[in-house]
């Protein structure tokens, strides 16, 4: 993809590649091009699949407008595309998708469509390309999509946002408190943290908390001397001994238990450690990192975890956004897990798309973990490619005591309550999609409930 410079900044009118292209876009406020969050957000679409291929293009909304197709304002090279084939439109409620008589049809969160509302994050799929509908495209302002690979990661915008104050607050030299669902990438902006301290070169040691048994989290932090206990052959260096010049990252600190907590104050209070059978303290020069998927300050106030710690490690708190709102890292995700498998393997834009509209409660690690599995089936079927029909039906679902998912139905027995929904919503991370297959009614139903409640602006 090349892309040609222009005076008005970010969004280059004529910016173009073979698979897409885009139309002239107005100019954008100069607050918007100096990037004034105080700025009102540009709704708009974000291509992240053209004809299978991943993308991270963004193209704001037009008046309020775009056309979609072969020969629309945002072009499209999809040979199942039609020349004019879907028309997004956006209003004070949210979106809305309207066919525009297209061979092939419009589909959006998985649903064929001819007119339908739709919020943020919604995904819309038009012949076999993709497209996400933002309430705001300014995260992708700028950046190359070539820049979505990063060694071993994908690094999505929404991702790259979340990883700016945490290297900000590793480059003061604070301490730093990472909150975000499991497998949403805590490690991986753990260790942007300490490639940000200017003391990369030293050590980084990972501990998960949550697996260190309560009975030996104290030797396992701050070592042990030869004799200490029975079976201590030898003098051992604890964790945060051994990541002396560098940064130790503690995963799950909720969990530890609260006399290790204590002894973890000391050691941040006095930089120095006591280890186990030891007379003499040991002078350690370390960072901490640490994370959480719980709520440290609910922890506090339910007396399960240090107050005087929590104001030593968990401030600032940093929020690592979960896959739900980083989408469009899927279509990569998706590429190079099923690489990684076999390199002949196509993928199908159905599994992007099934993907896309599942809210995923493990985040990266279980989307990763899934579709390996798929593409392990595909490969034992003899398929050309991985599709949606490969992945398992609770793949990336909510998981609910004795239920499976429901088939979706036009009406649902009886009318969930306003307090049900918000509860629903909630826990398939407001994913109306998912939510709708969770509580057994279709999508268009589910809108118009969220409508008359007033909870579409969740």
């Amino acid at each position: 993809m090349t892309r040609e410079p222009h005076p008005r900044g970010p969004w280059r009118p004529g910016r173009s590649c073979r698979l897409f292209r885009l139309p002239e876009i107005e100019t954008i406020d100069d607050r918007v091009l100096a990037g004034d969050t105080a700025a009102p957000p540009i709704p708009g679409v974000v291509a992240i699949a053209i004809v299978g291929t991943p993308r991270m293009l963004a193209v704001p909304l037009q008046r309020g407008r775009l056309v979609l197709g072969r020969e629309g304002d945002v072009r499209i090279d999809d040979e199942r595309a039609s020349r004019e084939h879907a028309e997004i439109r956006r209003d004070a409620t949210g979106f809305w998708v309207r066919d525009l008589g297209s061979r092939n049809g419009t589909f959006v969160d998985a649903q064929r469509c001819d007119t339908t509302h739709a919020g943020d994050g919604a995904v819309v799929r038009i012949g076999r390309s993709l497209v996400l509908l933002l309430d705001d495209v300014r995260p992708f302002d700028g950046r190359d999509e070539r820049g979505v690979i990063q060694g071993e990661h994908v690094i999505g915008p929404h991702l790259a946002r979340a990883l700016e104050p945490v290297a900000r607050a590793a480059a003061r030299g604070d301490n730093a408190m990472l909150q975000g669902d499991s497998g949403s990438g805590k490690e991986l902006a753990a260790r942007h943290y300490h490639e940000a301290t200017g003391r990369a070169r030293g050590p980084f040691v990972a501990i998960n908390c949550a697996a260190i048994p309560e009975g030996v989290a104290e030797r396992v932090l701050l070592g042990a001397k030869k004799g200490a206990y029975s079976g201590a052959t030898a003098d051992a260096d604890g964790s945060i001994v051994a990541a002396h010049g560098g940064t130790l990252f503690l995963d799950e600190i909720a969990e530890l238990h609260p006399a290790v907590q204590g002894k973890l104050l000391r050691v941040l209070e006095t930089r120095e450690v006591v280890p186990l059978g030891a007379t003499r303290a040991v002078a350690v020069d370390v960072r901490i990192c640490a994370a959480s998927h719980r709520d440290l300050r609910a922890e506090v106030a339910a007396g399960r975890f240090r107050e005087d710690l929590y104001f030593r490690i968990g401030r600032p708190s940093l929020p690592i956004p979960p896959l739900r709102a980083r989408k469009e890292e899927i279509p990569w995700l998706l590429a190079r897990t099923v690489a990684a498998i076999d390199r002949s393997l196509a993928i199908d834009p159905t599994l992007i798309e099934a993907c896309c509209c599942r809210p995923w409660p493990g985040n990266v690690r279980e989307l990763i973990a899934e579709v390996r599995r798929a593409a392990a089936d595909a490969l034992d079927r003899g398929a050309a490619s991985v599709s949606a029909a490969d992945l398992a039906p609770d793949a990336g679902t909510p998981i609910a005591a004795g239920s499976s998912p429901a088939e979706p139905s036009d009406e649902p027995s009886r009318a969930p309550t306003p307090e049900e929904l918000a509860a629903a919503l909630r826990r398939c991370g407001d994913n109306v999609s998912a939510t709708a297959r969770a509580l057994g009614m279709h999508r268009t139903h589910l809108y118009r409930l969220l409508r008359r409640h007033g909870l579409l602006s969740r």
